[in-house]
């Protein structure tokens, strides 16, 4: 089979291409891949990294407020649709997908008017505007959550997960900690904000590290690369406590995943297909400055089911921060519980899900609906 994937934008867009890809070609070896993203996004440096052949176009996203700038995107949009059906009529995908991101919009629309069978996935509960408007166009619409499904036509929807779930559930856990000089015996918490960390998150951790020095479990705590200076000065001043770590940026995220009890982070939607894919109980605390407040939306996904507790960033600070760790990590019965709800939402072979979607697809000749 001969697939075309387009995604880019932010890395939640981005790792579910790779993971499904990696899991394609672990499984299907004999499968080509051709990958359409930005030179300027971050997939430009990501999918060359793992030597997947990369073809780019020039296009930006739509602003919400009137501006002359969404008549430059029109005109960037009918071209990059030109280049990419000269693309496709090159490689000659037998499916092309796209995992969101305003430049899947050329890619897909193009692939779906000559009629070569066409997905998005979507990742979040509630879509972007890009994966809206190219689900009236496409075969399917993969989704992550059950919720989304209700922005999209009837009949379209499929639910196969997040294919980064697939890959995390492989994740032993084995020593990952090892290095942190942490206690066998005790339970561990990991704090992080995303890849860049988030201030709110990292001023909360800080206000709280004279109290966390006095609990019965550890903490690892992870700043994001642009805040660890200034969370180091501070406990060059303050102290650090014994059972507190502090790194700027985790690079065995899956593994750490799988070592802890709890996860305090941001509700985006890589992060909780990997916290499901795992069982892995949660503190959320969704970031308010994302589209159509879709990390709280995601977050409720899980808090609903009491797989997880949300914790507004309105409502973030030391003291309330160390009162729901207690109110988790010392209720042994609370945890089991929210591990067990957290495992019963989690879809460890959405990879597998995708690539059967595309199998059918292809199967069948073309356009399903």
């Amino acid at each position: 089979m001969k697939i075309v994937v387009s995604g880019g934008g932010t890395g939640g867009h981005i790792y579910p291409a790779l993971a499904l890809i990696r899991m394609i070609k672990e499984k299907h070896p004999d499968t080509s891949f051709l990958y359409i993203g930005t030179e300027k996004g971050l997939e430009s440096k990501l999918v060359v990294r793992e030597g997947i052949p990369f073809q780019s176009i020039d296009i930006t996203g739509f602003r919400r407020a009137v501006s002359f700038e969404n008549v430059k995107t029109i005109m960037r949009f009918l071209k990059g649709v030109n280049e990419c059906k000269k693309m496709l009529k090159e490689f000659k995908p037998d499916v092309v997908i796209g995992t969101g991101g305003y430049v899947c919009g050329p890619v897909v629309y193009a692939a779906a008017k000559m009629g070569i069978p066409s997905i998005v996935h979507e990742q979040n509960s509630v879509p972007g505007l890009t994966n809206k408007f190219l689900s009236k166009y496409v075969d399917k619409v993969a989704v992550c959550f059950e919720e989304a499904s209700a922005y999209f036509p009837a009949g379209k929807t499929v639910l196969t997960g997040n294919p980064r779930a697939s890959e995390v559930i492989k994740a032993s856990g084995a020593g990952a900690l090892d290095k942190y000089g942490f206690a066998s015996d005790k339970k561990t918490v990991l704090i992080f904000g995303g890849s860049r960390g988030a201030r709110p998150i990292n001023d909360a951790v800080s206000d709280s590290l004279k109290e966390l020095a006095d609990r019965p479990y550890q903490v690892l705590y992870v700043t994001g690369d642009v805040h660890y200076e200034k969370v180091a000065k501070l406990l060059q001043t303050t102290g650090k406590p014994d059972n507190v770590a502090v790194e700027p940026f985790i690079h065995n995220m899956p593994d750490v995943l799988a070592s802890c009890d709890l996860v305090v982070a941001r509700a985006g939607a890589t992060t909780l297909a990997e916290l499901t894919a795992l069982g892995i109980p949660s503190i959320l605390v969704p970031s308010p400055y994302v589209t159509n407040n879709h990390q709280e939306k995601n977050a409720r996904s899980l808090t609903d089911q009491d797989a997880a507790v949300l914790l507004l960033e309105k409502e973030l600070n030391g003291s309330t921060l160390i009162k729901e760790l207690d109110a988790v990590l010392m209720n042994e019965l609370r945890l089991i519980k929210m591990k067990e709800k957290a495992k019963s939402l989690g879809i460890p072979d959405a990879a597998d899900r995708l690539y059967a979607v595309m199998r059918q697809l292809t199967e069948k000749g073309g356009r399903t609906s």
